[in-house]
């Protein structure tokens, strides 16, 4: 099938998709599963081999996201629940000042998310960001995309994170170049961020019903929790407590893990250890003790309050996967592959074709990892045969993570992530998150482009 053909089927079904859910009002979830469908049968993919498409695109995503979500919302649950959010809330904005706490959390939100991966990193951070919003009396719109898309811009550029790794592995990139370059780039991302989103935020835009049904009941005792009594209410220091500590276990095992050899029993600990979903297990489990038992919930009162969550988390995991269906068949289909090899014989400058490469790859299929290890990959033989120094070969890398920064649309289940958690419609997250994205992933290739530019003239 042609590339134009491909790219036609592309184009219509994201349009296919937006119409459905924008103007009909269908169910995302509905409408990512239907959508696929049909544009895995116009794509060429076999009648036959569709349905298990469909299970392998759910159960590839749900496989990383539904724990992660799960235990995430447990856990801001019972934060919030326990009075943890306001306390700390509070504390923030008296420390801060009303006018300065978006930037302290985004900057905090900079740090946090180093060592661990952004679905994480934003799910723990909900119950913060209801909690600051609250005490803001703001949208919680306005503190959660800031914080978002800093964490995706770590996400996409700097070691640890898997594509980036990937990727320097593919094109024998320095990681300690890729590491400082990456942080250089983020940190001015970081304001960028700030100064746009809050630009992006001067019209209010209105919550979807449940989210707003659960925005408002925030901190609020539930039907599960109507006849909690607290003895005493956490303190701040307790509940950063809760957020630092899968933090800093994945982080144990993502740095701990380079410095002790591969496949040793101290390896295999320590990647135990630092898996995300242990450390999220480890994290609720602790929280259940000292922010509900402790504080003079029984255990049937904390339980009940932890089940409480799961139900509002449903459709996040629930959309979510759909949204890995749709990217997995726009995967199986080629569509991002053919596009992307059609143009690596344009003839255009390697920076610049490793963020057009990117973000090609990105918009097609929605995984910003999957962009980056493609790109790396079609890129790997021209940055072999073309002599370039290692600090090159770190800004060429930089340039394929800023182009699968942007472009954050209904094929990338991160895009299903922010928008339902902060209540966004599919419109709306188009016309804020993806436009956010996109214009740091923009702003992040200009200072790639540049700094390239002086390190070449400098013969660096």
């Amino acid at each position: 099938m042609s590339p134009l053909l491909l790219l036609l089927i592309a184009v219509a079904g994201v349009a296919l998709l937006l119409v459905g859910v924008i103007k009909f009002k269908m169910p995302a979830f509905i409408a990512l599963l239907l959508v696929s469908i049909l544009v895995a049968l116009a794509a060429g993919i076999p009648l036959q081999d569709v349905a298990g498409l469909i299970t392998e695109g759910m159960g590839g995503t749900l496989g990383s996201v539904a724990v992660l979500v799960g235990l995430g919302a447990m856990l801001g649950k019972v934060i919030e629940i326990s009075g943890g959010a306001q306390v700390l809330s509070t504390r923030f904005t008296k420390l801060f000042g009303p006018r300065r706490v978006i930037a302290a959390l985004t900057t905090a939100a900079f740090l946090l998310a180093i060592p661990v991966f952004f679905d994480v990193g934003f799910i723990v951070l909900v119950p913060i960001i209801y909690g600051f919003a609250k005490a803001l009396n703001v949208s919680p719109v306005k503190i959660g995309l800031p914080v978002g898309a800093i964490m995706l811009a770590i996400h996409v550029v700097v070691p640890p994170h898997p594509g980036v790794v990937g990727g320097a592995e593919i094109l024998g990139a320095d990681v300690g170049w890729a590491t400082i370059l990456g942080l250089a780039f983020c940190a001015p991302l970081g304001v960028l961020s700030y100064f746009v989103a809050k630009r992006i935020n001067r019209r209010d835009v209105p919550m979807l019903p449940e989210t707003a049904e659960q925005f408002a009941s925030f901190g609020k005792s539930t039907d599960a929790g109507s006849t909690l009594t607290k003895t005493k209410a956490p303190t701040s220091s307790m509940v950063i407590s809760m957020i630092l500590l899968p933090i800093v276990m994945i982080m144990l095992g993502t740095v701990g893990g380079t410095l002790v050899t591969a496949e040793s029993t101290a390896a295999n600990v320590l990647g135990f250890v630092g898996s995300p979903a242990i450390a999220l297990l480890t994290t609720v489990l602790v929280a259940y003790y000292l922010l509900g038992v402790r504080s003079g919930w029984s255990s049937e009162q904390t339980g009940k309050v932890m089940d409480s969550a799961l139900a509002p988390a449903a459709i996040v995991i629930l959309v979510t996967g759909a949204g890995g269906v749709f990217g997995k068949v726009l995967t199986e289909s080629g569509i991002g592959t053919v596009l992307a090899e059609s143009l690596s014989s344009a003839g255009l400058p390697i920076i610049v074709m490793a963020f057009v490469l990117a973000a090609i790859l990105r918009a097609s299929q929605g995984s910003a990892t999957v962009a980056i290890i493609t790109t790396t990959g079609l890129l790997a033989t021209a940055v072999e045969a073309g002599g370039f120094s290692t600090v090159q070969t770190a800004l060429i890398l930089a340039a394929v993570g800023f182009g699968a920064f942007g472009l954050s649309h209904v094929n990338d289940s991160g895009f299903w992530i922010v928008t339902r958690f902060l209540g966004l419609s599919v419109a709306d997250g188009l016309r804020t998150w993806t436009v956010l994205t996109t214009v740091l992933g923009v702003a992040g290739f200009a200072l790639t482009s540049l700094v390239y530019a002086i390190v070449t003239a400098a013969g660096v």
